[in-house]
């Protein structure tokens, strides 16, 4: 594998930073996850534009354009032979001292990994996932803001943890009011009489590259889309359920906490949607060339 590394590409083995990163240290930087399928990377610059985003809400300044980032994500998937793959952009805030001052830091560290990824067995997606409610909450905006994804991951890992103690594949993780904000990886998605809810990025949900392709797939086939807040009881009450994520893509859901959700089945209009996504996925893209 070849990795992108501070402008070179290096074999993995290769792919070394300094142990007073502070990336390592305190998990200081921003990171996104992108798709590729069928040589075409799947809207590359709004995963860049948020990566971007999220960089410059916590005063780190990549030192690459976004069209030189664009350029080295295209580069790192040809050097590698891949057309269906995973990527994973990282920028760090690059060498510093054992001190928190990221001032004490010198040029930010960008990284690019791009291989494979499978996050559930086939059978989940035909047959759906169950979930479970976990005790660890989601980020409050006044804290480290949801929307920036950062390398401070940890409540997210602590969620993952519990449900996989539970036995459960995801968690659903409330915010501090008790409203449904997202899972661990994933945004959230109910159907109910027909109209479809996912909860407001204004709870803590990230808003999702794959969530915002939902939404507009939603509304183009002509359901009712509403950004919202719900509790859990709108889920357990729902007729179907479904998650959506880069890595995930789009997957049913058929049960929270115990309790079946509609019939216990990914119902139809799941289904249509995620057979929707999939078409779209596999026909837009940035081409990744020759």
């Amino acid at each position: 594998m070849i990795i992108y590394l501070d402008g070179k590409f290096v074999p993995e083995e290769e792919a070394r930073v300094s142990v007073f990163d502070h990336g390592l240290l305190y998990g200081d930087g921003v990171f996104e996850g992108i798709r590729a399928y069928n040589g075409r990377v799947f809207r590359l610059t709004e995963h860049l534009v948020r990566l971007y985003n999220s960089a410059k809400a916590i005063f780190l300044e990549i030192p690459i354009t976004i069209s030189e980032m664009e350029e080295a994500v295209l580069e790192t998937l040809r050097r590698n032979g891949l057309r269906d793959a995973y990527i994973r952009p990282v920028v760090t805030r690059g060498r510093g001292d054992l001190g928190l001052d990221p001032q004490k830091c010198g040029r930010p560290t960008v990284i690019i990994i791009a291989d494979s990824i499978t996050l559930y067995p086939e059978e989940t997606y035909k047959n759906g996932l169950k979930l479970v409610t976990v005790p660890t909450r989601r980020n409050a905006p006044e804290t480290v803001n949801p929307n920036v994804k950062s390398l401070n991951y940890l409540n997210n890992i602590l969620a993952k943890v519990e449900a996989a103690r539970a036995g459960a594949a995801e968690a659903i993780m409330l915010n501090a009011d008790g409203y449904v904000a997202e899972c661990t990886g994933d945004n959230v998605f109910i159907i109910k009489q027909g109209q479809i809810l996912t909860p407001s990025t204004a709870l803590g949900a990230l808003p999702g590259i794959t969530r915002s392709a939902m939404i507009e797939i939603a509304r183009k086939i002509g359901y009712t889309l509403e950004e919202t807040f719900f509790t859990r009881y709108d889920i357990y009450t729902a007729d179907e359920a479904f998650l959506t994520g880069t890595a995930a893509e789009a997957i049913p859901f058929v049960e929270l906490d115990g309790r079946k959700i509609g019939d216990g089945r990914p119902g139809p209009i799941t289904q249509k949607l995620i057979s929707s996504f999939r078409e779209l996925a596999h026909s837009e893209g940035t081409p990744i060339g020759v």
